[in-house]
């Protein structure tokens, strides 16, 4: 009886007494007919209501809870249990309230007749789209289980991959706050203590340039934390624009070793999705635009037109896929050998497997190469400073030695 409460939808509803009073308020109902007879119940007459969308609202999912959510939903469904019991199964077992509101959301959808992919469609972006139409593409073939068990794998590499790439760059990012909150205590509480004693002297060079940054960073934070907030928000809300967007996903690819890295994912990224769309039976044109939108790049997927356009025109896969600036060129020379052996799903799965690899061989390489340039910058600045406050010293010890002489 609970998970029949839960499953009931929420509608917003303007009603009427019998004197003519107003009211409106929200109410859960299995439908309009039902919210009509509950209302009736308690003196109210519905005059229209509005079914809330909570898909609206509804968060998207972490790679690990989609990963989570197909492997237990094939299991379920290769071992006989029913599509709406299996969801209610997975909503009982929701992790968070959030979750189990999207979930509860699709039963509704399903016990009002909608496939699974129409439920999950009608969840707004909780769902990738990649995993909405493998799913349809399992309710065509009959294979459900099979779809959702592919899907799995799918995301739980992609999960791993993205987690890697996360833990790689904590030590990174922690070595460059340490060099910032460096540079803050030395040049605003530290020298700012030897200002009085280098006072009337003629200091280094390396002196005048530590102790006129102490001094701008002391008198002028405010405005320089502004400035810096100001950039941020300014790039931010630049980057969402389609052409500086496309223009800065053009420059991480040209990077060194880090451009190398982005195409290594972007590559895999690629190939498992196609693989796998290609698998479902999804016809080849509609798979590129479904894998376009999986890479994460968008100078990659802007040029995904002239690759559907050849490929229209008659060109073969990887005749098209030569054209885009931005994968591994492995990748094509790997799709011209499935597709004239007639294997491409299982090349495509392999050159994504040996990416994958790659990527996480790159990413250890780059974090190789970061630790060690971070403490060398960290230790330039420290000896910078320690000279500057040094020489001064040594100047004024110089001094009061020819003093004493005379």
């Amino acid at each position: 009886m609970k998970e029949k409460i839960n499953s009931m939808p929420m509608f917003k509803y303007n009603a009427v007494t019998i004197d003519g009073t107003k009211s409106s308020g929200k109410m859960e109902a299995a439908g309009p007919p039902q919210l009509g007879i509950l209302l009736k119940e308690q003196g109210l007459f519905l005059l229209d209501h509005k079914e809330l969308n909570t898909a609206e609202h509804a968060r998207k999912l972490k790679l690990i809870e989609v990963a989570d959510f197909c492997r237990e939903l094939g299991a379920m469904l290769s071992s006989g249990i029913t599509l709406i019991r299996a969801m209610m199964i997975i909503a009982d077992r929701a992790q968070t309230k959030a979750i189990k509101k999207i979930y509860d959301s699709m039963i509704r959808h399903l016990q009002r007749g909608s496939s699974l992919s129409e439920a999950m469609a009608n969840q707004g972006k909780a769902f990738p789209e990649l995993l909405i139409y493998m799913m349809r593409a399992g309710e065509s073939s009959g294979r459900m289980d099979t779809s959702a068990e592919r899907m799995a794998v799918t995301f739980t590499k992609d999960y791993k991959l993205q987690s890697k790439m996360k833990s790689a760059t904590v030590y990174p990012a922690i070595l460059a706050f340490m060099i910032v909150g460096v540079i803050i205590i030395v040049f605003t509480f530290v020298l700012p203590s030897f200002m009085g004693m280098f006072e009337n002297m003629d200091l280094p060079l390396p002196t005048r340039i530590v102790m006129g940054f102490s001094g701008f960073l002391t008198k002028f934070w405010p405005y320089l934390l502004l400035g810096v907030v100001f950039i941020v928000v300014t790039m931010r809300a630049l980057f969402t624009r389609p052409g500086p967007k496309r223009g800065w996903d053009h420059f991480k690819l040209r990077l060194p070793v880090i451009g190398k890295l982005m195409r290594t994912i972007y590559t895999a990224r690629f190939a498992r999705t196609l693989a796998a769309l290609y698998v479902s039976g999804i016809p080849m044109i509609q798979a590129l635009t479904i894998a376009r939108n999986t890479v994460g790049n968008s100078y990659i997927e802007k040029q995904f037109d002239d690759v559907i356009s050849m490929l229209g025109n008659g060109r073969t896969l990887s005749q098209a896929i030569g054209v885009v600036d931005g994968f591994e060129p492995k990748l094509v020379s790997t799709v011209m050998i499935g597709e004239e052996s007639g294997k491409l799903e299982q090349m495509l799965e392999s050159v994504a497997d040996q990416y994958d690899y790659d990527a996480e061989m790159a990413s250890n390489k780059l974090i190789t190469l970061l630790e060690p340039l971070m403490i060398i910058i960290m230790a330039v600045i420290v000896a910078f400073v320690i000279i500057s406050v040094i020489l001064p010293i040594y100047q004024m010890y110089g001094t009061i030695s020819e003093e004493g002489d005379m």
